[in-house]
C-alpha cells in the first residue's frame, strides 16, 4: 500500500488547511492538494493527501472513509497511479 491517498465527494468549501487537519488525527500530513479547476479556481470535489507512512495511511482511510465533513460522506481510499495520456500532437502530425 502507498502512502498518497485519493480523497473524494469534498464538499467545495474544503481547503487545503482543513484537509490536513482533518487528516493530521491519524499521522503526520505531509501534502494535502485540493483539486481546482483550471479557468475558474474552483475545487472538483476531489484532493489527494500524501501521509508520512503507510500505517498512517491505512488508519487514515480506515478512519475517514465514509465519515461525514461538510454534510458530505467522504471517500478515502489509496491513489491509483494516473493513466497514460494520449500525446495530442500525434494526431495533428498524422493528418498531413
Amino acid at each position: 500500500m502507498g502512502r498518497k491517498l485519493f480523497v473524494g465527494n469534498l464538499s467545495f468549501n474544503t481547503g487545503e488547511d482543513i484537509l490536513t487537519s482533518i487528516f493530521s488525527n491519524y499521522g503526520s500530513v505531509e501534502t494535502a492538494k485540493v483539486v481546482s479547476d483550471r479557468d475558474t479556481g474552483k475545487s472538483k470535489g476531489f484532493a489527494f493527501v500524501e501521509m508520512a507512512s503507510e500505517v498512517e495511511a491505512r488508519a487514515a482511510i480506515d478512519g475517514l472513509n465514509g465519515k461525514e465533513q461538510d454534510g458530505r460522506a467522504l471517500n478515502v481510499s489509496e491513489a491509483r497511479p494516473a493513466a497514460p495520456r494520449e500525446d495530442r500532437n500525434s494526431f495533428r502530425q498524422r493528418r498531413y
